[in-house]
């Protein structure tokens, strides 16, 4: 019997998706779980570590995600200015009702991804927007029901 070889995937090989999903109600961690693994690739067959083989990701209605128990008052995001004692910290809730609520679903994707180019060029392929509005049309997205693939990822 001849000894089977692993598949492994070229960068011309890959078929990228448009793939939109509403995050209206849609709890922010199993969000984010699931777009990761969109954007990585690992739920096609053909999946191989080092390259890019993830989707194009447009994620719309960003302002409504739902944040489960205190998360919205104990949940903190901490950055740094550079400066001695510059740390600054913003709460979950102040940055959902503040200029643009995206970046907790960024925040969120980007610590699922992982730290190295690959990653980088994978984070380039998500598009979060705040409203119901995007651009694009033209790409004819596919739209996945994250809240409709188990009740707990959508809450009230």
């Amino acid at each position: 019997m001849p000894a089977m070889k692993t598949y492994s995937a070229k960068p011309a090989e890959i078929e990228k998706q448009w793939i939109l999903i509403d995050a209206d109600g849609v709890v922010l961690g199993r969000l984010a779980s699931i777009v990761a693994k969109r954007l990585r690739g690992k739920h096609k067959p053909i999946f191989t570590p080092h390259v890019d083989c993830g989707d194009n990701v447009i994620i719309i209605n960003a302002e409504k995600v739902h944040l489960t128990g205190n998360k919205m008052n104990d949940k903190v995001y901490y950055r740094h200015t550079g400066y001695p004692g510059g740390i600054k910290e913003k709460r979950a809730g102040e940055i959902l009702e503040g200029k643009h609520p995206e970046r907790v679903i960024i925040k969120a994707i980007e610590r699922m991804i992982s730290r190295n180019p690959l990653g980088r060029k994978q984070m380039k392929n998500l598009r979060v927007y705040a409203g119901t509005a995007h651009p694009h049309e033209g790409q004819d997205p596919v739209a996945v029901d994250v809240a409709a693939m188990n009740p707990k990822n959508k809450r009230n």
